[in-house]
């Protein structure tokens, strides 16, 4: 399985490109989970990668479908991350949320600027890859990505590099707009969804408008969609506020998108 690597193709003239910025902890969108939330899945070791796995609780699942859940930099130890494998999972899919962050997840109090410079495409490659291609060989025929924050970047590059079956995506973080969705026109066949936040820092309104320029208006054939979120900023698929209803029912309309669409494009 070849690399992932960062790819620009310079397909829209004229155009300047950008790089997402990264967005810090005190830009997220924070939930009330407490830390000491006992999750309904596990860790395991997949290939040498610490994976937290969850599986459906009540239903029969299809062994040869699965989510690989792409955290966001707060990775296994955030609460929020394992909340959101075991409600994909209680949507019927057995789930991996790989640790491709090499046991160096950002703490809630950490400097993402410094933290990115350690956490490059050779860093997150090799752990992500292994995952990918020990679940392959476990018979895992149809592999769906769902990617938040810093997961989005790489499930743009998954989307790219037509590795797996479908990609979804919630406030990407570190893609180059329009490059990296040039790349995706010009040699991918996986559908893929954004969800985005009106008052995100990184991956702008603005930003989505100029995403929709290239894959919209059915000019990427294997299916392209976004939606907005209004009211919410930066992780809201991730977190929410309990006692807020605008980010609780965000939260619930990001996943309950990216479940439709995975299930339509699931192939």
């Amino acid at each position: 399985m070849r690399l992932l690597a960062i790819t620009s193709l310079a397909l829209a003239a004229g155009v300047k490109a950008v790089v997402v910025p990264a967005v810090a902890p005190a830009g997220h969108s924070h939930s009330m989970i407490p830390v000491e939330t006992v999750p309904l899945g596990k860790n395991v070791t997949i290939n040498g990668v610490l994976t937290y796995v969850s599986l459906p609780q009540h239903k029969a699942f299809d062994p040869e479908v699965a989510i690989l859940m792409l955290t966001d930099v707060f990775g296994l130890p955030s609460p929020d991350n394992l909340v959101l494998a075991d409600q994909w999972a209680a949507a019927g899919f057995q789930t991996f949320a790989p640790d491709y962050l090499n046991g160096d997840a950002l703490p809630m109090d950490g400097d993402v600027t410094t933290w990115i410079v350690n956490h490059g495409a050779a860093q997150t490659n090799p752990p992500l890859l292994a995952v990918i291609s020990a679940l392959k060989s476990r018979g895992i025929k149809h592999l769906a990505v769902t990617g938040y924050c810093f997961g989005g970047l790489y499930t743009i590059r998954l989307v790219q590099n037509n590795t797996i079956a479908v990609g979804t995506t919630a406030h990407p973080a570190f893609l180059t707009v329009p490059d990296d969705f040039d790349v995706i026109k010009a040699q991918s066949h996986v559908a893929i969804e954004i969800n985005n936040a009106e008052l995100d820092t990184g991956f702008t309104p603005a930003l989505a408008v100029e995403t929709d320029g290239v894959l919209g208006e059915g000019q990427y054939p294997p299916g392209y969609k976004r939606v907005q979120f209004d009211g919410v900023g930066h992780g809201f698929a991730v977190r929410a506020n309990a006692s807020d209803p605008v980010q609780v029912a965000a939260k619930q309309g990001a996943f309950d998108t990216s479940l439709a669409w995975i299930k339509a494009h699931l192939k």
